[in-house]
């Protein structure tokens, strides 16, 4: 190769394809924009204009207009809908054109059209037909980053934007608006102000002095933390008699219950199902207990004292994240109550006399949730009906609930999802109510048993603190139908055995 072909071939390999766009930012709510479509891609286009500029004057004109779009209309007095074929009227005062059509030809007639008019145009999926993009939004409050991949790869823009909204502190507002108001304070001319602001936010960009101080910091920190377990282990080893602390130990767990490591594996299980599915706890440790010779009432005081800790973190994070019907929950929460301390009650006070039938039925009962665990997997998701009965439908899961062992989450969530209710509001109004369901049911059992039971108490929650860190990394990995049908299995052959073992 030439001297000459050389040089031209780097000079090729040198020169970078450039995003030749020019970025502006649009007072959006003071323009007149025209979406044509109102389909998936049309509500995206207009969630996005919505989301950046909420008042912004929008028709929307399209052959069938979606629900979506429909709902945010309602929401929007400024979004005109017309639901019809588009005409060049349309184009009449309109500042910015978004064509969202499913139909390549007609996009490039209307495009044709509004080019004459002098409009700007952006045509859904088709970069070379469009004035303008969308771009990926990066905000932190009055902070806007927009980000654009010059119409080659959205789903890349889209990466990195998840990236800068991680990596951007949300401090950045706050930041802003300090320098705003220093900047309107300064006295002098604009060479001066500019000068003061670049010292102030200097800080931003020096990094390297800040990590050496935070470097030699841990380094001090560290020290000061190896000197202080060197005394404190000193202390330790020269003081403390090791040798009767594991007598101690050893004679401590020679005095424990004989199925003590059943009770433990019914805690782990148990939490191993609830922190991957969403329920199941009850009747998991339920049929184990049983299966270990755990007497009834103490079988369920157990698995609620256990239990009511989770479930009121559980609760609390579903209110949080406005994931409860307060309506719902106010309907469920007394009848929920009542039904626990009924079924606590009664458990507790005919449990130990009529163990030989009690038995077997909370067997057969755990049973029937294994198969109803079965059918929710299997099962299509119906249209919303028609449910009145919340009263009695919370009355019977909490009686059944304390009662059995467990229950409240197979009887009433599947009940309610059947019904055609939200998941999303059944399942975190159905957790709220049962904390209290759970400790009203603990209260009760521990008001008539007393803490007789408290080895099956220490065993369940050992076992569910060992197993939440693993339930945590499986929730959402299985798919949810393998998941319910392995518990629903699980349920059913632990209750077939212990009818088995008692007839």
């Amino acid at each position: 190769m030439s001297t000459e072909q050389k040089s031209s071939v780097e000079k090729a390999a040198g020169q970078q394809e450039r995003n030749l766009l020019f970025p502006v930012f649009f007072k959006l709510e003071t323009l007149q924009v025209l979406l044509i479509g109102a389909g998936k891609v049309g509500t995206e286009k207009l969630t996005a204009i919505l989301d950046n500029a909420p008042a912004t004057p929008v028709t929307v004109v399209a052959m069938q207009i979606s629900n979506e779009v429909s709902q945010l209309a309602k929401h929007h007095s400024n979004i005109t809908l017309n639901e019809r074929p588009f005409t060049v009227a349309d184009l009449d005062d309109k500042d910015l054109v978004f064509i969202a059509v499913n139909d390549t030809e007609v996009s490039h007639a209307i495009r044709a059209v509004a080019k004459e008019r002098k409009i700007l145009v952006n045509v859904a999926d088709t970069p070379e037909q469009c004035d303008f993009y969308l771009s990926s939004i990066v905000q932190k409050g009055n902070l806007k980053l927009a980000i654009s991949t010059n119409g080659k790869s959205p789903t890349a823009a889209k990466r990195i934007k998840e990236v800068l909204n991680h990596a951007l502190p949300a401090e950045l507002d706050d930041m802003i608006n300090n320098l705003h108001a220093v900047r309107n304070k300064l006295n002098g001319n604009f060479e001066y102000k500019v000068k003061r602001l670049n010292e102030l936010t200097r800080i931003l960009v020096e990094k390297d002095n800040v990590e050496k101080e935070k470097r030699w910091r841990k380094v001090a920190t560290f020290s000061l933390v190896a000197f202080a377990l060197m005394l404190i282990g000193h202390f330790i080893f020269s003081y403390l008699p090791f040798q009767q602390i594991a007598d101690d130990t050893v004679r401590w767990y020679k005095g424990l219950d004989p199925n003590f490591h059943w009770m433990f594996l019914a805690g782990f299980l148990a939490q191993l199902v609830d922190g991957a599915l969403g329920m199941g706890y009850g009747v998991t440790s339920a049929t184990i207990l049983l299966s270990a010779g755990v007497s009834p009432a103490a079988m369920s005081g157990s698995i609620h004292t256990a239990e009511m800790f989770a479930s009121g973190a559980s609760g609390y994070t579903h209110y949080k994240f406005g994931n409860v019907n307060k309506k719902l929950f106010k309907l469920l929460v007394i009848p929920g109550v009542l039904g626990a301390i009924l079924g606590a009650i009664l458990l507790a006070k005919f449990g130990d006399e009529q163990s030989p039938y009690i038995k077997p039925a909370i067997a057969c009962y755990t049973m029937f949730l294994g198969i109803r665990i079965l059918y929710n997997a299997f099962k299509k998701q119906q249209k919303r009906k028609k449910f009145k009965k919340y009263g009695m439908l919370a009355g019977v899961g909490g009686f059944l609930d304390s009662f059995g062992g467990g229950g409240w989450g197979p009887i009433v969530t599947s009940t309610l999802i059947t019904k055609g209710r939200s998941p999303r509001y059944v399942i975190g109004s159905v957790s709220l109510t049962e904390f209290f369901v759970t400790l009203a049911s603990a209260f009760t059992f521990f008001t008539l048993l007393g803490v007789s039971h408290w080895q099956v108490i220490v065993a369940l929650v050992l076992g569910g603190l060992l197993a939440a860190p693993l339930a945590a990394k499986l929730a959402g990995r299985l798919p949810r139908k393998t998941s319910l049908i392995l518990v629903g299995v699980l349920v059913i052959v632990w209750s077939l055995r212990i009818i088995v073992k008692l007839f």
